[in-house]
Parts: C-alpha cells; structure tokens; sequence
C-alpha cells in the first residue's frame, strides 16, 4: 500500500504563475481542473492588473473599464467567467465587472460611485459583491443579466454589508453585515432572508466561502478572548473553530470544497509569520508549507491559500518564490487530494484483502 500511495505522490506539483512585470503577485481564484487561475500583478509601470493564467498561455492582463487598475477576484467553473473591479477612468473608483471572451462587463453600482465583484457562481451567471448605494453606503449585492444588480440589506440596525463569496447554483450568498453596534458579523443569505451566523464568543466574524450546495459556510470569527480564529458553519452544528498552528495565532478561512471538506486559508506560526494552511476533519488545521515540504527545497514559502477547488485538489495563493525573489500566484496540485487519497487507500486495502482470500 506504502509504495503505491507513493506512485500517487509523485504528480504533486507547485507552480508558480511568474508575473506581468514586477513583485508580488496575488491568486484569488481557481477552475475546477485547476487550468485557470485569476488574481492581481503589477504591470510594465506598476499599474495593479487583473490577470487570467493558464499554462499554455501564461499569465495575460484582462485590462481595464478604461482607466489604470483591475483587480480579480473569482472565477467559474469552466474559467471562461472572471470577476473583480476596474477603474473605468484614471484615477476613478473600481467598479464590478464580469470579463468573459475578451470583453470586460461594467456591472455598474446600487446607486452610489463604486463596487467590486468578489464571487460568481459556477456557470458565470451569478455574480456577488458590494457596491455603494445612493446614500454611499456599502451593500452586498447579487447581480444576473436578467435582474440587474440587487441590494441585499444589511442586518437589523446595520448600515454595511459586504459579499465574498456564492454557491456552486448562485442562490446562497455569503459575506459580512453590521450590526446596530457596528459589529462586523458572518452572514448567509438566501431567497431574501439574510442570517446572522454569530461568532466564536467574540463580537465580529467574517463568512468568506461556501460550499457548492450552500450548506456549509467559512470564514473567520473572534473568540471569547478577541482573538481570529478560522471557521466552518452549518447549520446543524453551528460555527467550529478550526484551530490554529502549534504555538502560533489567529487563522483565516478563504474557501471551502464543493462538498465543504476541505477547507484552506492562513494562520500565523509561533514566529509571527502567515502560513498556507488546509484543513480536513481527519488531519485538523495543517500547514501546507510541512505537508508539501518536497516541493519547497529551495528556501520557498507558500504565504496564504486563497481558493481551492471544488475537489479540493487544486489550491491557489500567494507566497516567496525563492527562485525569483519575489512574492508571487502559485498552484499546488495535491494530487491525491485528501478525499480521493483516503478512497485510495481504502480500495487498495480491499484489492490486498481480495488477494489474499484468493490465494
């Protein structure tokens, strides 16, 4: 069993995503097959780019509405949908677009100067996050072509609202409201009806990523001693702490599987230094920079895991190429991925067990 899980080992991979032209370069987004990864680079004169990168085509600025910066943020299923903000002029505020086929789409605002698109569900068609409205106040918003941009509030006695992330079928919608106390808290939204999923003890929490059927929630929250701690919400159970590294502090969760299993973010280490982590029922919270350690012989960190995909095979983020000097995207691909390496091994045992009986 010992050398043909090793034999599975051997197509893990790190790949950094190189660069448009300067230092740090941030992955925000991945496709199912892990082809197309989405994020933020400087350009030629140090403009914030979004970028769409695929190993055929390497790393290709997506422009802007007009003006100097974009940013991306999420991408669908298939990679052909990228979503995030760009300024529509020079020097203007960002506003949401959805890029698609070479044409970057302004999804205008509520009614105010500014937004930004932070998600899109997994057929492009579904875009979620925050956009001023008329009296400059920021709210979450889920945009179709067919119904345009949508205000979905805030919370009883709050004035703010923000959405990061949307499930696989558009219809949960995931993020932060405020509160009467102006308390930041998780909220998830459906069919109009947005709830307040509460913290670890603390007063302020975060939802950042959901699930493919919307079912299990996460992000960050504060705990009774005003410390972050990563979370993973259901329904059923309510919001776990997903704990932090040995002797280190605070973690954040970004994204989450499709089956909401496999979960990934960062958390400091006992040096004060951000770490890639995953986290699985069976392994608990795990840096990734020990786990993956043979990809990293040559003095690379990986920093901060952003998204991973729906398998929970492919995670994108950022960190130090050791290589290059800088801090850029990269793409792990963890094959096997947890999920299937535990069906591995459970079907490699009952092929030994059928062996044996038939000797």
């Amino acid at each position: 069993i010992v050398s043909l899980l090793a034999t599975a080992g051997w197509s893990q991979s790190l790949t950094w995503l190189g660069n448009l032209s300067d230092n740090y370069i941030i992955a925000n987004g991945v496709s199912a097959d892990g082809r197309v990864v989405v994020g933020t680079a400087p350009n030629a004169v140090g403009l914030t780019r979004a970028f769409r990168w695929t190993a055929t085509e390497g790393m290709r600025d997506l422009g802007t509405l007009g003006g100097d910066s974009s940013e991306a943020y999420g991408v669908s299923a298939d990679g052909r949908v990228v979503v995030g903000g760009a300024q529509s002029a020079p020097n203007a505020p960002l506003k949401a677009f959805r890029w698609e086929n070479g044409v970057m789409q302004d999804l205008g605002t509520l009614g105010g100067f500014e937004s930004e698109a932070r998600g899109v569900s997994a057929d492009g068609s579904v875009v979620v996050g925050s956009a001023r409205d008329a009296r400059q106040q920021q709210r979450a918003f889920r945009w179709t072509e067919a119904e345009g941009m949508q205000d979905l509030g805030t919370l009883p006695g709050g004035g703010r609202s923000e959405a990061y992330g949307v499930s696989a079928d558009g219809l949960v919608v995931v993020g932060y409201a405020t509160t009467a106390n102006f308390n930041r808290r998780a909220f998830r939204w459906q069919g109009g009806v947005m709830q307040d999923l509460g913290t670890l003890g603390g007063s302020e929490s975060e939802a950042r990523g959901v699930s493919a059927d919307g079912s299990v929630v996460v992000g960050s929250a504060q705990n009774r001693t005003g410390q972050y701690r990563a979370f993973r919400w259901t329904e059923t159970e309510g919001m776990q702490d997903l704990g932090i590294l040995p002797e280190g502090f605070d973690s954040v969760a970004f994204s989450v599987s499709a089956d909401g299993s496999v979960v990934v973010g960062y958390a400091f280490d006992s040096q004060e230094s951000p770490r890639a982590v995953r986290w699985t029922e069976a392994s608990g919270i795990e840096d990734l920079n020990l786990t993956y350690a043979n990809l990293l012989t040559d003095g690379s960190s990986l920093y901060e895991a952003a998204a991973i995909s729906p398998d929970g095979r492919y995670i994108v983020g950022h960190g130090y190429n050791a290589a290059t000097r800088r801090i850029e995207a990269f793409l792990l691909d963890t094959v096997p991925e947890p999920a299937s390496l535990l069906a591995l091994g459970a079907g490699l045992t009952g092929l030994l067990r059928l062996r044996r009986r038939t000797r």
